[in-house]
Formats: C-alpha cells, sequence, structure tokens
C-alpha cells in the first residue's frame, strides 16, 4: 500500500533563524532529504492553531468575519485561534470559542488535524465539531488586537458560501468538508 508512514526524516545540516515574530520563526535550513538530496529551504515555523465548525441543535453554523492581513481585508471564517503554551488541542478549542463569539462548547469532538503548506511551514491546525447552544454565552474576550463578528449562519448557506470561494479558508473548507464527509453522512 502505497499511503504508509515510513518515519524517514530528512537530517538538517545546518540551521539559523533569520527571522523572529509574534506567530512564527523563519528559520534557513540546509538539509539531506530521505532519498539523499542537499536542498536549501526556509522554514516558517508556525504557532499550533485550532479551528472549530460549531454548530446548533437546528443546523446553524457559527462563522465569524475579521480582519486578515494576508488578503488585506475582511474574511468569512470559522471560529480558530492559537493554542498556548502547555495547552491541549481540546482545551485551546473551547477557550477560543468562548472567547472570540461568547458561545460555550456543549460537547466537543476532534475531527483531523490539517497543514496548510508542508512546503514551507509545520504549522498544524486541529479541527473540532462542537455542538452549541444559542441560548448559553458568555462575554466575549478579544485579544488587544483583534475585533470578531460572529454569526449563526444555515449550514447550506455556509456550504453554499464555500462553494462559491466567499469561504476559502484552508481550515474552515477542511473542518466543513470533513464534517459532511464522515460525521455527517456516518
Amino acid at each position: 500500500m502505497f499511503i504508509q508512514p515510513t518515519n524517514e526524516t530528512g537530517r538538517i545540516l545546518s540551521s539559523r533563524n533569520i527571522y523572529s515574530g509574534h506567530i512564527f520563526n523563519i528559520v534557513q535550513q540546509t538539509i539531506e532529504t530521505p532519498d539523499g538530496l542537499r536542498v536549501e529551504r526556509e522554514l516558517i515555523k508556525h504557532l499550533p492553531a485550532v479551528a472549530l465548525l460549531a454548530i446548533t441543535a437546528d443546523d446553524q453554523v457559527l462563522v465569524n468575519r475579521e480582519y486578515r492581513v494576508g488578503i488585506n481585508a475582511e474574511a468569512f471564517a470559522l471560529p480558530a485561534g492559537l493554542i498556548d503554551p502547555g495547552e491541549t488541542p481540546e482545551a485551546a478549542a473551547k477557550r477560543e470559542l468562548e472567547e472570540e463569539t461568547g458561545y460555550i462548547a456543549q460537547a466537543l469532538q476532534p475531527l483531523c488535524a490539517v497543514r496548510s503548506s508542508e512546503g514551507m511551514t509545520d504549522e498544524v491546525v486541529h479541527l473540532y465539531h462542537a455542538t452549541i447552544d444559542p441560548s448559553a454565552r458568555t462575554p466575549q474576550h478579544f485579544d488587544r488586537d483583534e475585533f470578531v463578528t460572529s454569526e449563526l449562519v444555515p449550514l447550506s448557506e455556509v456550504i453554499a458560501a464555500v462553494k462559491d470561494g466567499r469561504i476559502a479558508s484552508a481550515q474552515s473548507v477542511s473542518a466543513l468538508s470533513y464534517y459532511m464527509a464522515f460525521v455527517r453522512q456516518g
């Protein structure tokens, strides 16, 4: 079977930090790959994160609208955030949901973990399915540099927004696709 992990890794011959930032660092590496090639690469070392597909009993999905520097505009996406040092992905998912949206996870189920671009970053995003009750809310607690608008949107509209590109974040598309393929159908 082709899709079996080999556990082979490259041998890092040299590594030097060329940028340190708030969320990620960039390192320049010389690597001997498992197949014997010698390559030079820049790696974005990114903090791990979580994203949540939060749904009510009547199929309303929690969608955020937030400014994103990568597109220099507001984007629509599922609630997401960084995992704090020492925090588990599950604890981060619960915390981020409450902080950004004020909703409390009544139930939380791991979906999968995704990597946005293995060719340039080690970022991993843990995806969760959360069940929420619209009547169970707490105050939002934004980070000092964020402001998020959240709204419950019918699942059919969220699917349409993914299909036509209005929702394009990798973790949002992945969480919804995984949910529809493996959870909702199963």
